[in-house]
């Protein structure tokens, strides 16, 4: 598919920050996308949960193309099939963990009973049970962390976009933190995108993707992977084929606020 850039760079450039790019997710499976700062990684797990629109190319998702919906159906299909794990967890500071949790639940139009009965199975399940009134500011990061795992597991999502969920923490949560997310997605069926500078993050995925200047690389090589990542057959997700143009990597903040359901 040819593309084109959708904003000027200085002197009339265009850069792509994701460059005719193929990508293939199935039920159950879990990824690690790696790669320098700038090298498009994040810009594709925004493109893969509908946060942005590529310039080129589609995104299909259980037969539907995210670039082709409304951003008021992609906001809903964030509430109701992706989970979401931030580096900072990106918690509510002013609401108990209890309720960060349900809060997900609540925006789906569950009752406030129920989200919070949900909510603290989910904390239970992971020895958080004890800090359900705590608010974040009272709790350690990995606890956070955690936290903010219950919330995105909460919806009981077909897919789980972590962007270097471990980035806050020392070495042995992060550890901790990436066992207790890619164990309880695989328990539960989810799929999961993480994107990490981390080798040892990494691990913990069943395969291991590595981008460089918006494609897909072979490791220590730099040399272009043909542009395509194909963990797996019977796609779930996939991007056929896409491209981004930037400097558009959407700001942390604003990508973090559109995850969360856009306008609540």
């Amino acid at each position: 598919m040819q593309t084109t850039g959708a904003g000027p760079v200085a002197g009339g450039v265009h850069t792509l920050a994701l460059n005719h790019i193929s990508f293939q997710l199935s039920q159950g499976e879990s990824v690690a996308v790696m790669g320098p700062s700038g090298s498009g990684k994040s810009t594709l797990l925004h493109a893969l949960a509908g946060i942005i629109r590529p310039t080129a190319g589609q995104v299909i998702y259980q037969g539907r193309d995210l670039s082709a919906m409304s951003d008021g159906d992609r906001t809903k299909l964030r509430r109701s099939d992706f989970g979401f794990v931030f580096q900072s967890g990106q918690l509510l500071p002013e609401l108990p963990a209890v309720e960060n949790v349900a809060l997900p639940l609540m925006l789906a139009g569950m009752d406030y009973r129920q989200a919070v009965q949900g909510a603290l199975a989910w904390l239970d399940r992971f020895g958080l049970a004890q800090l359900a009134q705590s608010r974040p500011g009272e709790m350690s990061g990995g606890q956070s962390q955690r936290v903010a795992i219950a919330r995105a597991l909460s919806i009981g999502p077909s897919v789980v976009f972590a962007d270097e969920p471990t980035g806050a923490l020392d070495q042995q949560t992060g550890h901790e933190v990436m066992g207790i997310l890619t164990g309880a997605a695989r328990a539960t069926g989810a799929a999961v995108v993480v994107v990490t500078h981390d080798p040892a993050v990494a691990a913990f995925c069943s395969h291991t993707l590595t981008m460089r200047d918006g494609v897909f690389v072979h490791p220590g090589s730099g040399m272009p992977a043909g542009g395509f990542g194909q963990p797996g057959q019977g796609s779930q997700a996939q991007v056929s084929p896409v491209s981004q143009s930037s400097p558009i990597q959407p700001a942390q903040a604003q990508a973090q606020a559109q995850a969360q359901g856009g306008a609540q």
